[in-house]
């Protein structure tokens, strides 16, 4: 049985991963992007199609959607992947900006599962899948814009799956932790031209000297590895509601044990060693 599926952000990293992964498997991808022009070496491949699209340009999503449905009359699965990091002391980052990381990272999501449950449902089947982080779950200093953006997506992830789920619909969460791609260099970009408070000097000091969200050190996984429980999620019949990639991921799973004033420490002894 032919499957479709459609995935955002795929210039790169996971996004690009998870293309691959699903082309393994025999579906037909969507590989979308806002410049197509990254999405290059996918052009005339075998079950791959690419479209141009910004998940915070409702007409983007109008026109994709309707041109798989038209093309294929399905969409089994939609991974929502595409996002961004702003990182930065939440005193420091300006609204406007704020508001841009929420707009790509919560309302583009939500934008696209709105324009894919009608199809899902006169189907009665398929999957969305939310490519959340841990930092949901465990919320760093300098990390409030982004951790807060992720943390959105996931609580809405569950009431999504909750208010579909009689209707042959999963909706889920596959929770990252550190990833081998480009992301921490984009999201320590981010911090570059902004006014900082020299009380967040230790912060700042944090993002310049390691790997502080992800892209790098030991415990980073590969893409392929968050491509693969993407994939997984999007042909199991019983997917799981939340799957954490990766040692730190699944460590975050017991955050919940650890005292908040345990982590204002730790937080606390990073930031002096990085001053």
């Amino acid at each position: 049985m032919e499957r479709t599926a459609v995935i955002t952000g795929c210039s790169s990293g996971i996004g690009r991963a998870a293309v691959e992964a699903f082309r393994e498997e025999g579906w037909t991808v969507y590989a979308t992007a806002r410049d197509t022009d990254d999405l290059a070496e996918f052009r005339g491949r075998d079950g791959c199609r690419v479209a141009e699209l910004d998940v915070t340009v409702a007409s983007d999503i109008d026109r994709v959607i309707e041109r798989v449905i038209d093309e294929t009359e399905r969409i089994d699965c939609l991974v929502n992947n595409a996002g961004y990091g702003q990182l930065g002391p939440v005193e420091d980052v300006p609204t406007e900006r704020v508001v841009r990381q929420y707009d790509v990272n919560v309302y583009g999501p939500l934008r696209l599962i709105r324009a894919v449950l009608p199809e899902m449902r006169r189907r009665g089947e398929g999957t969305v899948v939310n490519v959340t982080s841990v930092a949901a779950r465990v919320p760093f200093p300098g990390g409030g814009v982004y951790a807060g953006s992720k943390a959105a997506l996931s609580a809405t992830t569950e009431s999504v799956r909750a208010e579909v789920d009689t209707e042959g619909i999963d909706v889920v969460e596959v929770e990252p932790g550190p990833v081998e791609t480009a992301f921490d260099d984009r999201a320590t970009a981010e911090t570059a031209d902004l006014d900082r408070t020299a009380a967040y000097d230790g912060v700042y000091g944090l993002f310049e000297d390691a790997d502080a969200v992800g892209g790098g050190g030991p415990l980073a996984v590969p893409p392929e590895a968050v491509a693969a429980e993407i994939c997984e999620a999007a042909v199991s019949t019983d997917p799981a509601a939340r799957s954490p990639v990766g040692p730190v991921a699944r460590a975050a799973t017991f955050a919940g044990v650890l005292p908040q004033w345990a982590r204002a420490r730790l937080w606390g002894l990073l930031a002096r060693l990085a001053d």
